[in-house]
């Protein structure tokens, strides 16, 4: 995630719909524990922007009135040594999030460069490598693409490189997608 001079950030999330959030929210709670892991709700970053004078509820009510649900394809499993993409589920760019995303930036008071990268994150850990590995080779989704409904929007630190840091994120609006 970028860095914020204040020190948060407002990052809007794409929330998947049921069943699929029950499932993540499982996978997650159960890779947090085995890992001594932070938890955390299942989500796609869609824009992240400075949270100083943002009206999160604001940006969402103008931003999404056009918006209907998204149906993304799972690419893969991964890993990677960011700690923001530990394990994660890589989806398919749309063109459609794609506009969703632009358009957040559009309506955000601090419109800043953002590359859209749709995908849900499993944990939140430092890990070797080999232990990375073994979680993907491990886990099994139960599904080939997902919807999602709603966009939330979070507050939190500019740098999230901890389990402090990810504990400390603060939904602070939400709004369902209806187009």
């Amino acid at each position: 995630m970028s860095a914020d001079s204040a020190g948060k950030i407002v990052t809007y999330w794409l929330m998947p719909a049921e069943p699929a959030l029950s499932y993540f929210r499982a996978l997650i709670r159960d890779v947090a524990l085995r890992l001594d892991a932070p938890l955390f709700e299942p989500h796609v970053t869609l824009y992240v922007t400075k949270s100083a004078e943002e009206n999160p509820q604001a940006v969402l009510q103008s931003t999404l009135t056009k918006f209907k649900p998204f149906r993304l394809s799972i690419t893969g499993l991964h890993g990677s040594d960011e700690f923001t993409k530990t394990l994660y589920v890589q989806f398919q760019l749309d063109a459609e999030l794609g506009k969703l995303s632009e358009k957040l930036r559009a309506g955000s008071l601090s419109q800043r460069d953002y590359e859209l990268n749709p995908h849900l994150s499993l944990v939140y850990k430092t890990m070797s490598s080999d232990a990375k590995r073994q979680f993907i080779d491990s886990i099994h989704l139960a599904f080939t693409d997902v919807e999602f409904d709603s966009v939330s929007a979070v507050i939190s630190p500019a740098q999230i490189e901890s389990r402090e840091d990810v504990e400390s994120w603060r939904m602070v609006a939400k709004q369902r997608l209806t187009g």
